[in-house]
């Protein structure tokens, strides 16, 4: 699988690993674990290389949105969870020998002083094509255009909408 992409979006439930937890870990970095879908798995082992940025997304959230920048700063890799027995992503026909599923490593770039609700970047005509924005889309991790990267950015360093509040704060389900 060829992709040129340089741009990726990745998905976390605030309560499981926020954003702001990426900001606390060590070095600002973690190992991104869990992933259990064989075409996001396949984005991060065939996609992902170090130096790519990462958007990204609360999807536990509400509202649901966009909260950031991470960065790749290393490749895929086994991901241990898998074959972790205790671990809530524990896969039994994984294993060191079949690891199946990979991982690669996040650092945190930065957190947005306002988040990007989705219903607020479906309005946005330059994300008319996001992967996110398309009904029924679930993946974890996926593909951002280098236009849509820009856009998002621009809007979170832009005054928020008159509907939203400078203040307005994840709730956490």
């Amino acid at each position: 699988m060829k992709n040129d992409n340089t741009y990726w979006l990745v998905k976390s439930e605030p309560d499981c690993f926020s954003i702001e937890d990426l900001a606390a870990a060590p070095k600002k970095t973690t190992f991104w674990s869990g992933v259990r879908n064989y075409q996001a798995r396949n984005f991060m082992r065939d996609g992902m290389k170090r130096g790519h940025k990462v958007l990204y997304y609360h999807s536990g959230a509400e509202p649901p949105c966009v909260v950031g920048v991470a960065e790749v700063v290393k490749e895929a890799y086994p991901d241990h969870t898998a074959w972790d027995e205790k671990d809530d992503h524990f896969d039994p026909k994984a294993s060191p020998d079949n690891p199946i599923w990979q991982m690669v490593d996040l650092k945190h770039v930065e957190t947005f002083s306002r988040i990007l609700p989705l219903e607020e970047l479906r309005g946005v005509a330059a994300l008319k094509n996001m992967e996110l924005l398309k009904r029924g889309s679930r993946l974890s991790v996926q593909p951002v255009s280098k236009a849509e990267f820009e856009a998002i950015l621009e809007l979170a360093h832009s005054e928020p909408p008159a509907a939203q509040s400078k203040t307005k704060k994840v709730v956490k389900r």
